[in-house]
């Protein structure tokens, strides 16, 4: 798999990597021996970045991944992880002693001394001005607590602002063919700036896999049941913000695009990683298959130029009113 510099980490990671909300929760149930084939799965196809966070499943994620560390010492994997949702969404929270016992109870459920990177979980806008903030990040490299740090936004423009901190590595990001608006600032940003990007939702929670319709249902314990409206976080974290809808219709548009003996899923990652500043994108997988299917999209040649002009189109025409200046 094509290996790609993670921003201000310097650490090599291939273009596909690992969403691992699916092992936590919020997506319907996965069992302790799925969710560790899927990671076995991702890792033997070339993944060698995993993403999760302390709130994925309240630490099951971490866990499990720790196991599977544990399982696979010598897989060369960096894990990325995040904090800051386990309190009240407000800027008080985020203070030194918090950041300290998130630490704490990350490191202990992945079982290791140094978390390879910390991102801040998409908090509240007045943190990513907040010099305190960043400080206490910067005690904590220091410390050996992390070897990196970055952030996980849900606007462009908090990403603009966080791509300006020197020490930020990395910015989280969705990104995908219903989420063009990153493109116009936020890469070009990054890639001055030599920060990473990681692209989440590549996907927009399925909808870009091409197989869903007016008669999908899903699961009450899965966020594209509870959260549609935005009831549960961040509406922009389920199918990206866009109406369910408009989403099929737009999807509908792309599909006949997918590059013969591509999925349209595999054409959807394709997409993200060749766009200019994208270091790893991240789908999430509930099973080896996906995991699998996922990591052969790096293996796609580079698309053609009308297939993105055909992109660009369909999200101007369908999607772009709903989406382009609420994030």
């Amino acid at each position: 798999m094509e290996q790609r510099t993670l921003g201000r980490t310097g650490r090599k990671v291939g273009v596909i990597g690992l969403g691992a909300w699916q092992l936590g929760g919020d997506w319907g149930e996965v069992g302790e021996d799925a969710a560790l084939e899927t990671l076995a799965a991702a890792v033997d196809a070339g993944v060698t970045f995993i993403d999760t966070a302390d709130v994925y499943g309240d630490g099951r994620s971490e866990r499990l991944i720790g196991t599977f560390l544990r399982q696979r010492p010598d897989a060369g994997l960096t894990v990325a992880t995040k904090m800051g949702r386990r309190v009240p969404q407000v800027p008080e929270a985020y203070t030194r002693d918090n950041f300290r016992a998130w630490n704490d109870r990350s490191r202990e459920n992945l079982g290791v001394d140094t978390l390879d990177l910390v991102q801040l979980h998409c908090p509240p806008t007045r943190v990513y001005a907040t010099d305190a903030v960043f400080d206490t990040l910067d005690e904590m490299v220091a410390e050996r607590r992390i070897a990196a740090y970055g952030v996980s936004v849900e606007t462009c423009a908090e990403a603009l602002t966080a791509i300006a901190r020197p020490n930020v590595a990395s910015v989280q990001i969705v990104l995908n063919m219903l989420r063009l608006k990153p493109l116009d600032e936020v890469l070009p940003a990054a890639r001055a700036a030599g920060v990473g990007i990681i692209a989440r939702v590549p996907l927009a929670s399925g909808l870009l896999s091409g197989k869903y319709d007016e008669h999908t249902t899903f699961p009450e314990n899965d966020h594209r049941t509870y959260n549609r409206h935005g009831e549960a976080f961040d509406v922009g974290e389920t199918f990206s913000g866009v109406d369910f809808d408009t989403g099929l219709a737009a999807v509908r548009r792309l599909v006949p695009l997918t590059p013969e003996g591509a999925s349209t899923a595999q054409f959807a990652l394709r997409w993200i990683i060749d766009q200019p500043g994208v270091s790893v994108v991240i789908p999430g997988a509930r099973n080896p298959a996906q995991a699998r299917g996922n990591a052969a999209a790096a293996d796609l040649a580079l698309l053609s130029d009308g297939a993105l002009d055909n992109v660009r189109q369909t999200y101007d025409a369908l999607v772009r009113p709903q989406v382009h200046d609420r994030w």
